[in-house]
């Protein structure tokens, strides 16, 4: 088992490193060597995808396993060659295996045909409706993580979309950090038994905190 990044992972493929970066950055198409300037250059390449991506989708759409694949693609595309594509390393992550990297392409069609058909498009009409379908839709994708890096975010980027279908304007993750961030991986470690029932609040914190910070008069606008 070699450790990887935020990761353990069980084969060398796509575990290349930047020469110089002390084995910290993932072997990146802009060569940087810096773990801390690779966060700043991922965070404006998320900033920037969003708007696109936000016209990409109607209200309307159902996502699928393909749609996931390019908010991947589109967030880190100019970062990482493997953006978009299935990861093909089995990881973990403090002792949690994610779905081996073989049942990833099925695992994500039975995803489409299932969770998304069933929670897609977001036009539910009340918080808690709206808060169990993002809460179920993320958790059981964080179970697959079918990316090698960067699966909570785009997994954050797909919860925003289905919040905009929604009538939701966008989402506040910024709270999620640690304490809540150990809260989160534990509620992905409950979905496993299905209990989306931690998911769901780390998700009414988000919403709740939303509202806070966009302020009453504009939520209801």
């Amino acid at each position: 088992m070699k450790k990887s990044g935020r990761y353990r992972t069980s084969h060398l493929i796509e575990d290349q490193f930047e020469l110089g970066s002390r084995g910290r950055v993932l072997k990146n198409l802009l060569n940087i060597k810096r773990r801390r300037e690779m966060d700043v250059i991922e965070t404006e390449h998320y900033a920037r995808a969003l708007p696109q991506l936000i016209g990409m989708f109607a209200k309307t759409h159902r996502f699928t396993a393909k749609d996931i694949c390019l908010i991947h693609e589109i967030w880190l595309g100019d970062i990482y060659a493997w953006a978009g594509q299935y990861r093909q390393v089995n990881i973990s992550k403090e002792g949690f295996h994610f779905a081996a990297a073989r049942y990833i392409p099925q695992m994500m069609v039975e995803l489409e045909r299932g969770i998304l058909k069933k929670y897609t498009p977001c036009v539910f009409k009340t918080d808690e409706k709206i808060v169990t379908a993002l809460a179920v839709v993320h958790a059981e994708l964080m179970l697959i993580h079918p990316f090698r890096e960067g699966n909570g975010r785009a997994g954050r980027l797909l919860a925003v979309l289905m919040a905009f279908q929604a009538g939701l304007p966008g989402l506040d993750f910024t709270d999620i950090r640690g304490e809540m961030r150990k809260a989160y991986f534990t509620a992905i470690q409950a979905s496993a038994g299905h209990d989306y029932r931690p998911m769901e609040s780390i998700f009414n914190a988000v919403l709740l905190k939303t509202k806070k910070k966009l302020g009453e008069g504009y939520w209801k606008s």
